[in-house]
């Protein structure tokens, strides 16, 4: 039940942007003011970017859940988050899986509403109801009507707090889930990702996959799931965010209506912080193309320096202006994909370089982007300040027209919280978006990836009866760069 492909993104990127008409409306700007003028309009643009004030507020309940909010004047709609610091960092290997297989149970039946019963209220809300693991935390969410607000919050509480895991779903949902981790082995994108993951944190819960293995997911059973609730379902474990057409008081008397039997509070985890292991891991799969996902160690999501991390990888590979998709794609044609993101986790971060190319097209692409990223990196081509302000105003753009969705605007709250323990004001961030010039993000990225090649993994996902890529080739192209 997964709300987005990857929600481990930062407090200002979201998969809900469309990031297609973000790049169209940058484009129409650049053209119409001229590349002389480029820099000069960054004012006026900016200006037409102003954010409005924040009605933000937070409370800590008597039992330890803490409860965020934003008001947003005019708005009909209300999102609420329920964010748990519970995840696959709470898993023995043997139990991988587990953290995905409980979120799912949630929705199967309670002491007062078996699953039919859950599903129809879902749908009589008119929104969306679901819920999603990462590897940082488990999140569930509704997004209804403000008429729908109270109703939407008892329904929550009810299959937090009264959930039965009926044994007969229990084995029905880990079916499922193994057919879900079938798709990801048949996706070759998503295999590679994976794959490069476990490959560089091999022995840290962030290497594993979410949903666990399949022979990890056919071992779990109903008593693991009610252990894992009891322990890590906890008041202090708990963030509860709403963004929308609410009165923070009302939301909370509310929250606490539906919540005040929750005691307790959660043992402290030990910290874990994972070790990165560099070099090349190459699976075999009938498929015509190659699929590579390339990971370089970099900041955890709280760093102080991750909107630098964030401008790198939009001027690297973050748009269709980047330097590896004009190199590579444009102006080359090698491959009709390649892109970059950055990765970021509680103690971790990683910036991922992903692409497709034809199997004899497959080193060459590898050299380029290894060169590419290098000269970006190490200042042989250094950032220029055309590419940093449109970096910017992409940014900016994300920032802002995410902005415009509840939901999007209750994520933040919650992970805020999460990460920092703090809300982050929509005029701080982007003010540490446009803070540095192209002479400080190239010092930055000078002494932040200094030895880069040798912080680096490779996985690849390909056919097995091409003589165009090997392990032994890909480990002397690494060493060239070394």
């Amino acid at each position: 039940m997964q709300l987005h492909a990857r929600p481990e993104s930062s407090e200002f990127h979201h998969d809900f942007c469309d990031a297609a008409s973000i790049s169209a409306s940058l484009a129409i700007r650049a053209a119409d003011i001229g590349p002389r003028n480029l820099l000069e309009g960054r004012e006026d643009f900016t200006v037409a970017l102003e954010t409005r004030p924040s009605q933000y507020q937070r409370t800590t309940l008597e039992n330890g859940i803490r409860v965020v909010s934003e008001t947003i004047p005019g708005s009909r709609s209300v999102a609420i988050g329920i964010l748990i610091d519970a995840s696959p960092r709470d898993e023995k290997p043997e139990k991988a899986g587990l953290a995905h297989l409980t979120e799912h149970l949630l929705f199967q039946g309670t002491s007062s509403r078996d699953e039919n019963q859950i599903a129809n209220l879902m749908d009589v809300g008119g929104g969306n109801f679901g819920g999603f693991a990462t590897r940082d935390y488990t999140c569930y969410f509704a997004t209804v009507l403000d008429d729908y607000r109270t109703y939407a919050i008892d329904l929550l509480g009810d299959i937090l707090l009264n959930s039965i895991f009926p044994p007969e779903n229990v084995e029905r949902e880990k079916t499922i889930i193994l057919r879900e981790i079938d798709r990801v082995r048949d996706t070759p994108y998503e295999r590679a990702h994976m794959l490069l993951k476990s490959a560089v944190w091999p022995d840290h819960p962030l290497g594993r996959a979410i949903t666990g293995d399949s022979t990890t997911v056919r071992g779990l059973t109903r008593e693991d799931v009610i252990y894992f609730v009891h322990n890590h379902y906890l008041p202090d474990r708990m963030i509860i965010a709403a963004a929308g057409n609410l009165e923070h008081k009302d939301f909370v008397a509310q929250v606490r209506d539906a919540f005040w039997r929750l005691q307790g509070a959660g043992q402290i985890r030990a910290v874990d912080v994972p070790s990165f292991r560099s070099g090349k891991k190459i699976e075999h799969a009938s498929v015509s193309q190659v699929y590579f996902s390339l990971g370089i160690q970099t900041l955890p999501y709280a760093s102080a320096d991750r909107y630098s991390i964030h401008l790198i990888n939009n001027i690297l590979g973050g748009g269709i202006s980047s330097r590896l998709y004009r190199s590579i794609r444009e102006e080359r044609g090698l491959v009709y994909h390649i892109d970059s993101e950055y990765h970021a986790y509680r103690d971790a971060g990683l910036l991922v370089i992903e692409g497709s190319t034809a199997p004899e097209n497959l080193m060459q692409v590898l050299a380029m982007t290894l060169v590419e990223t290098g000269q970006l990196f190490f200042g042989d081509k250094p950032v220029d300040a055309e590419e940093l302000w449109k970096a910017k105003m992409y940014l900016r753009g994300q920032h802002l027209l995410a902005g415009e969705n509840t939901n999007t605007r209750m994520s933040r709250l919650a992970t805020q919280e999460f990460y920092f323990g703090e809300h982050i004001p929509s005029d701080e961030i982007l003010a540490r978006i446009d803070s540095p010039d192209h002479h400080d993000l190239q010092r930055f990225a000078n002494e932040t990836f200094a030895d880069v090649f040798g912080k680096a993994m490779i996985a690849i996902v390909g056919p097995g009866d091409t003589q165009h890529y090997s392990s032994s080739s890909i480990n002397d192209m690494l060493a060239d760069f070394r």
